[in-house]
């Protein structure tokens, strides 16, 4: 179907490839090195890398090359669109955005440059309402408002088994002064200022997952949102907690369970959890 603007994000949204491609949105992938060797997240198996991060070897993200950008929105424009809008990663965490906006300023079509201040499904679920609007002829202008609203208003909370993983890659922001608690104190972190912050402390971590639930079944409310369970290597306690919040949100439109793209488990390491509360 012919459209007039197109999504372009970047892999970071943590969409699965199966509604990406249903709903035509442009996903550029985010790089990641493990040891000497670097490919597209897409391409670098979760098993691969949580094996590496437990042997300690060095694991690191690298953003698209503007390059990757611009051939993206050229395809595109080569397609016929007029517009583009391209909603990317937290720009604290990632240079991801600063390469969209590289390559946006060679390209002959208006191209719109979001930096969310946020990350995961507070992007997917925007990205996705926004592909939505799209597709059914909604104008850019209409389009950037529905992106926008979205990630504004989406909660992003975030359960890691440690910090340490999060302060090697350099991505800890104001959740620094966290490190160095007990052990057995978890950490329950959030997005908030674009950046990883502290939103509470939990002793143990069942304690510390019930309290993220509570938390999320709170900011839910009664309002009609739509729920992502992410995690990273930690299949069956997603499950858990993605099964308590159907007993416990009232008004849901849609849940999804996805695993983290690799370049977010890459710095939350493995075990790690989020819930992403994104009113509609």
């Amino acid at each position: 179907m012919y459209r007039r603007v197109a999504i372009v994000t970047d892999s970071t949204a943590c969409l699965p490839v199966k509604l990406t491609d249903q709903l035509g949105i442009e996903v550029v992938q985010i790089q990641v090195r493990i040891g000497d060797h670097t490919d597209d997240e897409s391409r670098i198996p979760v098993p691969e890398l949580v094996s590496a991060m437990r042997s300690n070897v060095p694991v690191a993200t690298i953003p698209p090359d503007p390059g990757a950008f611009f051939w993206t929105y050229s395809d595109l424009v080569a397609q016929g669109v007029r517009s583009i809008v391209s909603v990317h990663v937290s720009g604290r965490l990632s240079a991801t955005v600063e390469a969209a906006r590289t390559a946006a300023a060679q390209v002959r079509v208006p191209v719109h440059v979001i930096d969310t201040h946020t990350c995961g499904m507070s992007i997917g679920y925007a990205v996705q309402a926004a592909a939505k609007v799209a597709e059914a002829g909604g104008g850019v202008d209409r389009v950037l408002a529905t992106a926008q609203r979205r990630f504004d208003r989406s909660t992003e909370l975030i359960y890691v088994d440690t910090l340490e993983y999060l302060r090697r890659g350099g991505r800890i922001g104001a959740a620094a002064a966290l490190v160095g608690s007990a052990l057995s104190m978890k950490p329950l972190l959030t997005m908030a200022d674009a950046q990883i912050t502290p939103l509470d402390r939990v002793m143990g971590a069942d304690r510390a997952l019930n309290r993220m639930l509570e938390i999320a079944i709170k900011r839910a409310g009664a309002e009609t949102v739509d729920v992502a369970v992410e995690h990273f290597d930690a299949a069956e306690k997603a499950q858990r907690l993605l099964r308590k919040l159907r007993r416990g949100v009232p008004n849901v439109r849609q849940f999804m369970l996805t695993q983290v793209s690799s370049a977010i488990g890459a710095h939350v390491g493995p075990g790690a959890l989020g819930i992403t509360v994104s009113p509609v």
